[in-house]
This record gives structure tokens, sequence and C-alpha cells, in this order.
């Protein structure tokens, strides 16, 4: 699974989260975390299905459909 990161971005902005309340909650490093959201990184589907819990979504609506 590839991260959307313009989903990802959109969905932490509406539950007025940073991306270090993000990074604490998953074990992601913040740093990783801000070049996934500028499409630069990528995301392991484990760490997907962590961002995704956090943000209350499903890996699916954060993730590119191939």
């Amino acid at each position: 699974m590839r991260p959307h990161s313009s989903a990802i971005r959109f969905r932490r902005r509406a539950l007025n989260m940073s991306l270090r309340t993000l990074s604490a909650k998953t074990g992601i490093h913040r740093s990783h975390l801000s070049r996934v959201e500028r499409g630069l990184a990528g995301l392991g589907d484990k760490n997907i299905e962590k961002v995704a819990d956090v943000l209350g979504v499903t890996p699916n609506d954060i993730t590119h459909q191939e």
C-alpha cells in the first residue's frame, strides 16, 4: 500500500492533531511523517495501519488504490 499524503494531512488536521501527537501515538518519527505528508516518503503496511487507527479511518481511506 502506498500512503496518500493529502488524505493523511487532511484527516490529521480535521482532528486538530499535530504531527508531534501523531508521532507519539504511532511511534513513527515526526520528520518521517512530515515527509510522508509531503509525498516524499512512504510507509510500510504496518505503519499505514497504525496511522489509520490513530486517525480513526481504514487503511484504504489513506492509501492509493492500485
